[in-house]
């Protein structure tokens, strides 16, 4: 599941330009327009990670930060704050009031991206609206194991108990989706290939998901099977 993130900004260009940019990267992005629409939508759901503006009216982004921290559901939450405000003064302020990252605008978008992958690769799993942590669980790591061992098998079975046919429809991969599925239909978990394409873990599960959605399957040995059946791992 993609990583729930709320976006808090009073500034309407900015707030449509980062949701759309978040989306882009494979999270899903609800939007406040200030701190008290965004403390109502938190009634509502548990995001992964909040994204707040700090020059906000009526309630800045250190007093919204105060409810977050003061709330029992909420305080594990991590905040990045974005603000106009880069004073060394203002970047301590916000780290005293307990956000965990501050980016002063104009901001590069593949920074912001880059911040909210490493924030939610270091958050304990099993918080927030239930985004994975990769392969922290027990039980997702014996599924893991499970459809490692059935890609293997079909790996090995492949030569002849296998044959290739073209896919139903045209499917365009990206250069990082093919390395990804090839890596995966050599049987590598997220971690190992995370490692071997220098990424973050959080990336490759975003890839993987493309890549179910792309190929219509819902499991790697399924993705597996049908990347084999119609020749769409390269070597």
């Amino acid at each position: 599941m993609a990583a729930q993130l709320l976006l808090v900004d009073d500034e309407p260009g900015l707030r449509e330009a980062v949701q759309a940019y978040l989306e882009d990267c494979g999270f899903a992005v609800r939007v406040a327009r200030d701190a008290t629409e965004g403390w109502s939508l938190l009634q509502q759901f548990v995001p992964d990670l909040v994204i707040s503006d700090v020059m906000m009216p009526k309630v800045d982004g250190y007093q919204f930060l105060q409810q977050l921290r003061g709330d029992d559901r909420l305080k594990s939450i991590p905040v990045i704050f974005l603000t106009a405000k880069g004073m060394t003064v203002d970047r301590i302020q916000g780290y005293q009031a307990g956000c965990d990252a501050y980016l002063s605008k104009p901001f590069d978008p593949d920074e912001l991206v880059a911040i909210v992958e490493n924030l939610l690769e270091r958050r304990p799993t099993g918080g927030g609206s239930g985004a994975s942590g990769g392969e922290g669980g027990d039980h997702d790591i014996a599924d893991l194991a499970r459809q490692i061992a059935e890609i293997k098998a079909l790996l090995t079975q492949q030569p002849g108990g296998i044959t290739t046919t073209p896919p139903p429809i045209k499917i365009d991969l990206t250069p990082r989706e093919q390395s990804v599925l090839n890596l995966v239909a050599e049987g590598l978990m997220n971690k190992e290939i995370a490692r071997r394409l220098d990424t973050s873990i959080r990336n490759v599960e975003k890839y993987v998901s493309r890549l179910f959605s792309k190929t219509g399957t819902n499991s790697r040995t399924e993705l597996v099977r049908y990347a084999l059946e119609h020749g769409l791992t390269t070597d």
